[in-house]
C-alpha cells in the first residue's frame, strides 16, 4: 500500500477514544477536527459532550470501543486505570479483534503495556506504548511530542492518524520503549525542578533578588542551553578530556555552595549529594578531566554503559 493509499484508507477508520480528561479531551477534539470518525467513552459521560454534539458517537464500555473501531487510544491518569480498561470486566481484551491497533497515550508502566501486549497480540491486535509530551497547551494546540514503542513497520499504518494531534511522532524501540523514555524523561525534569527549588531559596536567602537571580542565570551557560543537549558533547560520546570544565573545579563550586547553605541555615540535600559524587570521582584521581566524568559512578553503580557514536549523535542533531 503506497503512502497516499495508506492515508486514504486512514480517513475512513473508525477511532475509539478513551479517557476524555486534560490531555484526552482536547486530543480527541483535533482527531475530530480532522474529520475522523470518532467512538469515545469515559466514567463521566459529560466530559465527552462536546464530542457527542460534534457528531462523535457513545461507547458504554471499552469492550464496545474494541468492537466498533479499527483504532483505538486511551489516555488514562496511571497503570491502575489502563489495566481496568484493558483487560477489566468489559475491557477492551473482551471486544479486541485481528486487525486492531491499540495505542495507550497515558503515563504508563512499561511491565504494563508489555502485559497487555502479551494478551492482545496473540489475537491480532497491534499494540503501541505512545505516551505524549507537551502538556494540557500542548493536546489542544497540537505540539505534542509522541514516543512509541511497538512494531515500527505496523506503526507506519498509523502515523498519519497520530500527527493529527502531535507534531513529532518518534518510534523509540520496541514495546515498553516509549513508557521509558518517557519515565526518564518526567522522572529528570522534576529532580531539574527540585534542584532549582533548592538553588533559587539559597540565593534569594543570600539577599539577590528573585527577578535579578533569574535573569542572571537565564543567560548562563546552562541557561542558553536546552537541557538535554550537553549530554552529547562528553556523556553520551564517552569524551572527557581534555575538559570543558574540570571536575575539580565543579568540585570547588558545589562546595561553595554548600558552604554558603550552611552559613545562612539553608538545607541543601541534592547540592549535597552532588558534591559526594564529584568528591569520590575528584578521589578517582578524575579532577582534570571534564565534570560530566562524574557520571561514570551511577554507570557503574547501574552497571550499564550510555554510549552513542559520534556519527548517530550528528544524524540526531541535524534532524533539527
Amino acid at each position: 500500500m503506497t503512502d497516499s493509499e495508506t492515508v486514504g484508507a486512514e480517513l475512513h477508520e473508525i477511532i475509539g477514544f478513551i479517557g476524555l480528561g486534560t490531555m484526552g479531551g482536547p486530543i480527541a477534539s483535533n482527531i475530530q477536527s480532522a474529520g475522523r470518525p470518532l467512538v469515545v467513552h469515559d466514567l463521566d459521560r459529560s466530559a465527552a459532550a462536546r464530542l457527542l454534539a460534534g457528531g462523535a458517537e457513545w461507547a458504554d464500555a471499552p469492550r464496545e470501543v474494541a468492537e466498533r473501531c479499527d483504532v483505538v487510544l486511551t489516555s488514562l491518569p496511571g497503570p491502575a486505570e489502563v489495566e481496568r480498561v484493558a483487560l477489566g470486566s468489559a475491557g477492551l481484551a473482551e471486544g479486541a479483534h485481528d486487525g486492531l491497533a491499540y495505542f495507550d497515550l497515558s503515563t504508563n508502566a512499561p511491565s504494563m503495556i508489555r502485559r497487555i501486549a502479551d494478551v492482545l497480540s496473540p489475537v491480532g491486535v497491534d499494540v503501541f506504548d505512545a505516551p505524549v509530551s507537551g502538556g494540557p497547551d500542548g493536546a489542544a494546540s497540537g505540539r505534542l511530542a509522541v514516543w512509541v514503542g511497538g512494531d515500527e513497520t505496523a506503526l507506519e499504518r498509523w502515523r498519519a492518524m497520530l500527527s493529527v494531534f502531535s507534531d513529532e511522532v518518534h518510534h523509540i524501540g520496541p514495546i515498553g520503549a516509549g513508557a521509558v523514555a518517557k519515565l526518564v524523561h518526567n522522572c529528570s525534569g522534576y529532580v531539574i525542578q527540585t534542584a532549582l527549588a533548592e538553588t533559587f531559596s539559597l540565593g534569594v536567602k543570600a539577599g539577590v533578588e528573585p527577578d535579578r537571580l533569574w535573569e542572571a542565570v537565564r543567560h548562563g551557560a546552562l541557561g542558553r542551553r536546552r537541557t538535554f543537549d550537553s549530554l552529547a558533547r562528553n556523556y553520551l560520546p564517552g569524551r572527557f578530556e581534555p575538559a570543558d570544565f574540570a571536575l575539580r573545579l565543579a568540585r570547588k563550586d558545589v562546595a561553595l555552595a554548600c558552604e554558603l547553605g550552611h552559613e545562612l541555615g539553608v538545607p541543601m540535600r541534592l547540592a549535597n549529594l552532588t558534591l559526594q559524587e564529584l568528591t569520590e570521582a575528584d578521589g578517582r584521581g578524575w579532577g582534570d578531566r571534564d565534570s560530566r566524568a562524574a557520571m561514570l559512578l551511577q554507570e557503574e553503580r547501574a552497571d550499564v554503559e550510555c554510549r552513542v557514536p559520534a556519527d548517530r549523535l550528528t544524524e540526531i542533531q541535524s534532524r533539527e
